[in-house]
């Protein structure tokens, strides 16, 4: 066992973990994160990414032992201290950006990395910012488009301004 200690969503936490033990593993199944969505385990689709150190990351793919000092922001721990959606949550839950829900935490962590990226990215921008994060529901374009409206990009119709 290795001790771990990092800060999730705010919160300070520290814990013995196994070597191998993936981040993903340690949010879900120690802290209790199950925003954060276990998908292909093998860094394909997405659904698992949070941030890690304030950069979007496939939460699969990492070791908590990696992330061992870190600062970790989840799903669970971007709407604001009221309550609030974050606007990015906001934006998708406008637009229809999610369908059954499954890819939709890493989606909308992945929009405020690309957003924090790039405040006013073209859709190529955001097509090829999302590409990592797959959505077997949607075909993408609700998804777009609240990337979009997040960022303030499109008018009233829906149109790119």
């Amino acid at each position: 066992m290795t001790r771990i200690s990092l800060r999730v969503d705010g919160q300070q936490v520290a814990d013995d973990v196994e070597p191998r033990m993936l981040l993903v593993q340690y949010l879900r199944e120690k802290l209790g994160k199950t925003g954060t969505v276990i998908g292909c385990d093998t860094s394909n689709c997405g659904a698992c990414t949070v941030h890690l150190n304030g950069r979007s990351v496939k939460s699969c793919n990492v070791l908590a032992v990696q992330a061992d000092g870190a600062e970790v922001t989840t799903i669970e721990g971007i709407a604001g201290e009221d309550g609030a959606l974050h606007p990015v949550q906001e934006a998708f839950r406008e637009c229809h950006g999610l369908q059954c829900g499954f890819c939709t935490p890493g989606m909308i962590m992945q929009s405020i990395d690309l957003l924090n990226d790039n405040p006013s990215p073209s859709e190529e921008a955001i097509r090829l910012g999302l590409e990592g994060n797959l959505c077997r529901c949607t075909g993408y374009h609700n998804i777009v488009r609240a990337v979009q409206h997040a960022a303030g990009t499109t008018t009233e119709s829906g149109a790119s301004a």
